[in-house]
C-alpha cells in the first residue's frame, strides 16, 4: 500500500508575535480563520497553541475549550485538533498535566523532556500517559534529539508509555532565530526507525523546511509545517501566511509523487474514531 503522509499545520507556536509576522494568528478569530484556510488547502491535523490576553503562551483550559469549540463549530470533523502542553519556560509538569486532563482533547503533544526531567517525575508522567490511553486522547511525544528517542524506547519498555495508539514528532534543529534544518538532521533518528511501531512526524526550520519534511515523507514519515517553526518559503522569501506554506508544500509533494492523507486516512493512521 502506498504510504500517505499526514499534513499537519502549526500556525503560531508559543513565542512569535505580530512583530515577527503580521499574519501570525494569535486571537481566537484569527486562529479559527487560519484553521479553515488550512483545512481547505489539505491540512488534516492542526497543532494548536493559544495565547492569553497579552498574547503570551497559555495553557488555560477555558481558552483552549473555547478555541476548539469555535473551530469545530466551523469545520465539524474535517480537521483534527491537537493541543500543545508545551511549558515554554512558564508551566510546571503539574500545570501541564492539569491542563491536559481538564481539556480532555482528542490529541495532545507532549515534550518528554519537559514531563520527565529526572526519574523522580516518571510516576506522574506514567499516570498521565496511561490516562491518555484510557481516554483515547492520542498523545504525540515530542523528541528533540537521538537521546530523547532512546529515552522514549526506555519508557516503552518500562510501561511508562503504554502500548496504545500514539505517535512521535522529531524536531530537526532548535527553536532559535535563524536556525536552518538539514536533511542530515534526520539521520540520528532514522538509525532507530526499525524499532518504531507508531507513526512518526517531522518538523524543521528555515527555508529548507519543505525539502526536509518531504524527504521524511518519502521515507515513511509525516509532515508538520507552519509559522511556529518557519516563516520562509523555499526560496528564502517570507511567506505571506500559513496557507501559502501549505500550498507550496502540496505543489512540491505532487511534483515528488508524495501522497498526502485525507481526513479519513489521517484518522485511521492516528487511530482516532
Amino acid at each position: 500500500m502506498t504510504h500517505r503522509s499526514i499534513l499537519a499545520l502549526a500556525p503560531n507556536g508559543a513565542y512569535k508575535q505580530k512583530t515577527d509576522h503580521p499574519a501570525l494568528p494569535l486571537q481566537l478569530e484569527e486562529i479559527v480563520r487560519a484553521a479553515g484556510e488550512a483545512q481547505r488547502a489539505g491540512v488534516t491535523l492542526l497543532h494548536l497553541h493559544i495565547r492569553d490576553q497579552n498574547h503570551q503562551h497559555s495553557l488555560d483550559p477555558i481558552r483552549y475549550r473555547r478555541t476548539i469549540d469555535a473551530i469545530e463549530d466551523k469545520l465539524g470533523d474535517k480537521l483534527i485538533i491537537q493541543i500543545t502542553s508545551e511549558a515554554a519556560g512558564k508551566f510546571s509538569p503539574a500545570e501541564q498535566i492539569a491542563s491536559i486532563q481538564s481539556v480532555k482533547p482528542a490529541c495532545v503533544s507532549i515534550a518528554l523532556r519537559e514531563l520527565i526531567a529526572d526519574r523522580t517525575q516518571e510516576p506522574q508522567a506514567q499516570a498521565l500517559f496511561h490516562w491518555c490511553a484510557e481516554q483515547a486522547c492520542r498523545a504525540q511525544f515530542i523528541l528533540y534529539s537521538e537521546a530523547d528517542l532512546l529515552a522514549y524506547f526506555r519508557y516503552r519498555q518500562l510501561d511508562i508509555i503504554p502500548d496504545s495508539a500514539h505517535s512521535v514528532l522529531f524536531v530537526l534543529g532548535r527553536y532559535h532565530r535563524n536556525t536552518q534544518s538539514s536533511i542530515e538532521d534526520l539521520t540520528p533518528y532514522l538509525k532507530h526507525a526499525h524499532r518504531l511501531d507508531v507513526p512518526w512526524m517531522v518538523c524543521a526550520f528555515g527555508s529548507s523546511e519543505q525539502a526536509v519534511v518531504l524527504e521524511a515523507a518519502s521515507q515513511g514519515g509525516h509532515i508538520r509545517i507552519g509559522f511556529e517553526n518557519n516563516l520562509l518559503r523555499s526560496d528564502a522569501s517570507v511567506s505571506k501566511n500559513n496557507t501559502q506554506q501549505v500550498n507550496d508544500l502540496r505543489n512540491a509533494s505532487t511534483e515528488r509523487n508524495i501522497q498526502i492523507a485525507d481526513i479519513k486516512e489521517t484518522r485511521v493512521i492516528l487511530a482516532i474514531d
